[in-house]
């Protein structure tokens, strides 16, 4: 299964729509920027919508999935 959200991913995010959303998410998401928030809530919040880039940027890159990831979904 992970093997085909990794294709899948590298077939979407290797467009230029797809370079330009990823770019998008990056800013809005908090991936260039902390995300302590002064509030434990609002943190683990924002930490959350990092999380989803960061695990599209595994799905792009060549390593191997972390233990557990290939049984997500």
């Amino acid at each position: 299964m992970i093997e085909e959200l990794r294709e899948d991913a590298k077939h979407i995010f290797s467009t230029n729509e797809g370079e330009r959303l990823l770019e998008d998410m990056k800013h809005r998401y908090g991936f260039y920027t902390p995300t302590f928030r002064g509030d434990h809530c609002e943190s683990a919040y924002a930490e959350g919508q990092r999380s989803v880039v960061l695990f599209i940027l595994s799905l792009l890159s060549d390593r191997k999935p972390i233990e557990g990831e290939e049984d997500s979904g």
